[in-house]
C-alpha cells in the first residue's frame, strides 16, 4: 500500500470559545436564510396565488402557489451539489458566504417584483425563477452552516453543536411568522397592494448583519487538517454515489419527519385553517407562533438527549409520540377554537422538532470529511425536494379530492414511520463499522476509518 499523503499530520485542535463562537455564527446564519426560506412559504398560503394567479378558482390558485413554493425545493438538491463540490475542495467558509449573498438576492427580488395585473405572464415566471434562486441557496446554506457548527466541536459534543445550526429554522420560521402577523394590522386592501412585500424587502438588512458575521469566522479546524492531510477528493459527488450508496439513500428518508411534518403543521394548515375551517388570518398566524415559540423552547433538548444516551433510544423516545400527537392535532385544529388548535399545534412540534436538533450533528458524522458538505447536503436537500417540499401540495391535492383531513393525516404518519425506520438503520450501520456503544463515538469513528480509507 502507498504511503498517506499527510498521514501524520496533526489531529485538528478544539476551542471551546472557538466552537461557541461557530456554533452562533451557524444560528445567525440559518435564521437569516431560514427567515427569507419561510417568508415565501407563508405568502405562498396567504395572497401569491390570488396575485399571481388570478384567473385560477381560490383552491387552484393556492395550489399554484404551493407548486412555486415546491421549486424551491426541488432546486434545492442542486444547490446541494454545487455548494458541497465547493465546500469539500475549498473551504466551508467561503460557500456559506455565497449562499447567502444568493438568498438576498433572491428574497429582495420577489419583494420586487410586479404581480400579473401589471406584466402578465411575465410575473409568475419571474417569481419561479427567484424561488429558484433561493432554493439553490438553501441548498448550500445547510450543509454548511451545520459543518461549521460541528467541525469546529470537539468529538463527543458534534450533535449538541449541530444543533445551533438547527434552531436557525424555528427561529427564522417564529420571525417569519411575525411578520406577517405584524401585516394584520394592515387592511387586505393594503397587504394585498404592498404590504406583503414588506418581510421580503426587509431581508436585505438582515443579510448584511449575517454577512458581517460570516465574514469574521475562520475556516474549520476539520477542513485545515484535511487540506494538510491531502485528503481533498476531486469529484466529492462521484465519491459519494460511489462508495456511500447506503448512507445516502438512508440519510434521505432520515431527514423526512425533520422536514415535511413543519410544512404539513404550517404551511397547509394555514391554507386549511383560513380557507375552509373560518379561521381568521391573524388568529391562525398566533396559533402558528404559539408553536414555534414552544418549538425553540423545546427543539434543543433532542440534541441533548441524544449526547446523554444511547441515540437510536433518543430517537425511538422523540418521533413515536408523533403517531397520536400528530392525529390530535387536526383534531384539535378542525374544531374552529383557537385554544385548542393552539393546543394541538404545540403537542404536536415538539416530537419532530427535538429530532430535528439531533439529526444535524448524527448526520454529519456518517460522511468523511473529504466528501461530508455533499454527502450531508444531498442526504438534506434530496428528502426536502422529494418530501417537505411537495407536502402542502400534497396535502392541499388530497384535501381537495377526497374532501376528508385524514389522507392528509395518514400522509403526515407516513413521514414519521419512514424517518424512524432509515434513521435506525443508519444508526445500526454506524454501530457494526465502529463496534462502539457510546452515543457519539459510532458516528465519529466510523468517520475517522472512511477518512483514512478514503485519503
Amino acid at each position: 500500500m502507498n504511503p498517506i499523503p499527510g498521514r501524520d499530520a496533526a489531529p485538528p485542535e478544539y476551542s471551546t470559545r472557538q466552537a461557541r463562537k461557530a456554533g452562533v455564527t451557524a444560528f445567525v446564519g440559518t435564521t437569516i436564510e431560514w427567515f427569507d426560506f419561510y417568508i415565501y412559504g407563508t405568502a405562498s398560503a396567504l395572497v401569491l396565488g390570488r396575485l399571481f394567479f388570478p384567473d385560477a378558482s381560490p383552491a387552484v390558485g393556492t395550489l399554484a402557489a404551493f407548486a412555486t413554493f415546491a421549486i424551491g425545493f426541488v432546486a434545492r438538491p442542486l444547490g446541494g451539489i454545487v455548494f458541497g463540490h465547493f465546500g469539500d475542495k475549498f473551504g466551508r467558509k467561503n460557500a456559506v458566504i455565497i449562499t447567502l449573498i444568493l438568498m438576498g438576492i433572491g428574497t429582495v427580488g420577489v419583494g420586487c417584483l410586479p404581480t400579473y395585473s401589471q406584466i402578465g405572464i411575465w410575473a409568475p415566471i419571474l417569481l419561479v425563477a427567484l424561488r429558484v434562486v433561493q432554493g439553490i441557496a438553501m441548498g448550500g446554506e445547510w450543509g454548511g452552516a451545520v459543518l461549521i457548527a460541528t467541525e469546529f466541536a470537539p468529538p463527543n459534543k458534534k450533535v449538541l453543536y449541530g444543533a445551533f445550526a438547527q434552531q436557525g429554522s424555528p427561529v427564522g420560521n417564529l420571525l417569519a411568522t411575525l411578520a406577517f402577523l405584524a401585516l394584520t394590522l394592515l387592511s387586505d386592501s393594503v397587504f394585498e397592494s404592498w404590504g406583503w412585500r414588506l418581510p421580503f424587502l426587509a431581508s436585505a438588512a438582515l443579510v448584511v448583519v449575517a454577512l458581517y458575521i460570516r465574514l469574521r469566522i475562520s475556516e474549520t479546524p476539520e477542513m485545515k487538517k484535511a487540506v494538510v492531510a491531502q485528503e481533498r477528493t476531486r469529484m466529492p459527488l462521484v465519491e459519494v454515489l460511489r462508495s456511500h450508496p447506503a448512507e445516502l439513500v438512508l440519510g434521505v428518508g432520515a431527514v423526512v419527519a425533520g422536514v415535511a411534518i413543519t410544512y404539513v403543521k404550517t404551511t397547509f394548515a394555514l391554507a386549511w385553517a383560513t380557507a375552509d375551517l373560518g379561521f381568521d388570518r391573524g388568529d391562525f398566524l398566533l396559533v402558528i407562533t404559539i408553536a414555534l415559540v414552544a418549538q425553540v423552547l423545546v427543539q434543543p433538548f433532542g440534541a441533548v438527549l441524544a449526547t446523554k444516551i444511547d441515540p437510536s433510544r433518543a430517537i425511538r423516545w422523540m418521533l413515536l409520540p408523533e403517531l397520536v400527537l400528530l392525529p390530535l392535532m387536526f383534531l384539535l385544529v378542525q374544531t374552529g377554537s383557537v385554544p385548542l388548535a393552539m393546543l394541538g399545534m404545540v403537542l404536536a412540534t415538539a416530537p419532530h422538532a427535538m429530532y430535528y436538533a439531533a439529526l444535524a450533528g448524527i448526520l454529519a458524522q456518517v460522511f468523511p470529511t473529504n466528501v461530508r458538505y455533499t454527502g450531508i447536503s444531498l442526504s438534506y436537500q434530496l428528502s426536502t425536494a422529494i418530501f417537505a417540499g411537495t407536502a402542502p401540495m400534497l396535502c392541499q391535492f388530497l384535501l381537495t379530492h377526497t374532501d376528508s383531513i385524514w389522507p392528509v393525516v395518514a400522509l403526515g404518519l407516513g413521514y414519521v414511520v419512514l424517518s424512524l425506520a432509515c434513521m435506525t438503520l443508519l444508526l445500526r450501520r454506524g454501530k457494526a463499522r465502529s463496534g462502539g456503544t457510546a452515543a457519539e463515538s459510532r458516528p465519529e469513528q466510523s468517520s475517522t476509518r472512511k477518512d483514512v480509507a478514503h485519503s
